[in-house]
């Protein structure tokens, strides 16, 4: 489906439009539409008819602007792809790479490369890598949390260095996950001894971390992997080894029980010395060996495949000598949406219903998120629920700097029939403008009693979610979620909010963006305040809607309704939304759901 929000009559120098009319997802079907000729943003709006002005314009005013003139051409630029195949490997920037089955560098051409050494077609089980490398003499850190603890010394000596399996091109343009992240710290952990430590990571969220801290892990069945110890010993200093005494030893001899002797190895990471490390795919994870002695091995957690690691990166303290690749795929993975979009009617949305509904949920979700999307539909949004009509969900998407993955996405649109595209180009702090867009569609395509807002990696249990509504009295206004109170902007770092964007210490109650629930009233004004040019907009989305329902709290009471089952990091037991869920990680949860299990699927 696609809406185009454009003002027409009352601005004569706008861009010139796309030829082809977007299309109208009715009560009846789909139809041919003019786009709309009422104002739908106050932003856009405005900044169109000040096209020569924009020194008047705020900072996200002049983004907005920005934003929606590139968006305007590149919608152009998508009738030039239609009807074409985008190949296997278009969305990504060169040519389709060759499959080696095995590679080498060395440390000169890796120092170059940013330490980044490129795995065009992936790993699978039984490919190794091995690294030959010299560990750094520990340097001074400084940590200002350890100087109140020091009396004013925050000093520490550091010497740790990391290797990782990276998803290069799971997601384009974002920090790419972390399939594996092995962090050897021969100086400077919190417990002052050395240790191992295994973790993954995804969408800048870390999963529970494996440490291996020189004490041998149980060899259960469940803790073992490929039938290897999860932690090996190594010898310890705080820990004395408890020896049997000669005479215990010649009387187990004497009666012929059989007497193994136990080597113990040191930590196998010294400073200044060389060292070989070869970490090896197996069936059931990964198994890191140093000097030819195996020291760990880690479980490979759903939600992360060998297919997706495309790239190892090694960082830190240490000197790399050379890495050498072996037992690679010999054929390439596909990363297209050809690959993850699975055109089957089953997964179609249905016509909007013409009666009103309990649940309009609307998701926030980036342009090349295709894997998101097709995860989605197919899970939770298989529902009861939502296919019996009395809750609808359609995702919310803006335009990509490149044209091949518009493209990709407006077929996607036109078969599914779930997903309303904006034609201003993608950015982080517009996003408050699909919000807007998402209270808009929950009270006016469809007449909704609550409007739900989520992101494409949210999980949403619909059923337990309804049940949370049922729990308040439909004559109160609602504002349900995850919610904060007294937070206060960050005024340095990556994530700095000026006082020019928001001049007050303290934001409003707001609940966190991966899934909160309002009421239509409070929709409804928030769109007749934005219609009116109201409504005050600040990036980001979810502080803006807490601001929203404050003032609408001012003469409507608000019921503020707070869980933290609308989990904001990662995912609790019998949560109601779980966040930073990756498309595998989504199949799994649907699947336990399936079974009448709320659990988790971070971890094995």
């Amino acid at each position: 489906m696609f809406h185009r929000k454009l003002e027409d009559k009352l601005i004569q120098d706008a861009p010139t439009r796309p030829t082809e009319e977007p299309l109208e997802e009715g009560r009846g079907g789909v139809k041919p539409i003019k786009p709309l000729q009422k104002p739908y943003s106050r932003i856009t709006g405005e900044i169109l008819r000040r096209m020569n002005k924009t020194s008047e314009l705020s900072v996200l005013e002049r983004m907005a602007e920005e934003a929606w003139t590139l968006g305007l051409k590149a919608w152009e630029e998508v009738d030039a792809f239609v009807g074409k195949e985008i190949e296997q490997n278009s969305l990504f920037d060169g040519k389709p790479e060759l499959c080696p089955s095995w590679l080498s560098v060395n440390g000169e051409d890796l120092a170059s490369g940013d330490r980044l050494m490129f795995l065009p077609c992936s790993l699978k089980a039984g490919s190794s890598i091995t690294i030959v490398g010299t560990p750094r003499y520990a340097h001074q850190e400084y940590v200002p949390q350890l100087v109140k603890l020091r009396n004013g010394n925050g000093l520490v000596m550091v010497s740790q260095f990391m290797v990782e399996l990276q998803g290069l091109q799971s997601v384009d343009g974002e920090a790419p996950s972390k399939i594996l992240h092995l962090n050897p710290r021969l100086k400077g952990d919190w417990s002052h001894k050395p240790v191992i430590e295994h973790n993954t990571c995804y969408r800048m969220q870390w999963g529970t971390a494996q440490r291996c801290d020189g004490l041998p892990s149980k060899d259960d069945e469940d803790m073992l992997v490929d039938g290897q110890r999860r932690c090996e010993k190594w010898i310890r200093n705080d820990v004395a080894d408890l020896k049997e005494s000669k005479t215990t030893s010649w009387f187990r001899r004497f009666i012929g029980r059989e007497q193994k002797p136990e080597v113990t190895w040191p930590f196998p990471f010294v400073e200044g010395r060389l060292f070989i490390l070869t970490l090896r795919a197996g069936v059931d994870g990964y198994h890191i060996n140093v000097g030819g002695r195996h020291v760990t091995s880690f479980a490979y957690r759903t939600g992360f495949s060998l297919e997706d690691a495309t790239g190892l990166a090694i960082k830190g303290d240490v000197d790399v000598h050379s890495v050498y690749a072996t037992s690679l795929p010999t054929s390439h993975p596909s990363f297209s949406p050809q690959r993850v979009l699975e055109m089957s009617p089953k997964w179609k949305a249905s016509p909007l219903p013409s009666r009103s509904i309990k649940l309009f949920i609307g998701i926030l979700s980036s342009t090349n998120h295709f894997a998101e999307r097709m995860a989605v539909r197919k899970t939770w949004m298989q529902s009861s629920d939502i296919k019996s009509l009395n809750v609808v969900v359609r995702f919310f998407v803006a335009l990509n700097p490149r044209k091949e993955v518009n493209a990709v996405l407006k077929k996607e649109a036109a078969y599914f029939g779930d997903i309303v595209i904006f034609p201003f180009m993608d950015r982080y702090e517009l996003v408050v403008l699909k919000t807007i867009a998402i209270c808009e569609f929950g009270v006016q395509n469809v007449s909704a009693a609550y409007i739900m807002k989520c992101d494409d990696d949210t999980f949403v249990r619909v059923d337990t979610v309804l049940k949370q509504i049922d729990g308040i009295s439909p004559k109160k206004s609602l504002y349900m979620g995850n919610l904060n109170l007294l937070h206060r902007p960050l005024r340095n770092g990556k994530w700095a909010v000026t006082y020019e964007e928001w001049p007050e210490e303290v934001y409003p109650p707001y609940a966190n963006g991966p899934g909160y629930v309002i009421s239509s009233d409070i929709a409804k004004f928030i769109v007749s305040q934005h219609a009116d040019r109201k409504l005050r907009l600040f990036k980001m989305e979810d502080v803006s809607m807490g601001m929203w329902v404050e003032q609408f709290n001012q003469t409507m009471a608000v019921q503020y309704s707070h869980s933290w089952k609308f989990c904001q990091y990662g995912c609790l037991v019998d949560y109601y939304t779980a966040h930073y869920q990756s498309p595998r990680q989504m199949i799994c949860l649907w699947d336990k759901l399936s079974r009448g299990k709320a659990h988790c699927c971070n971890f094995r």
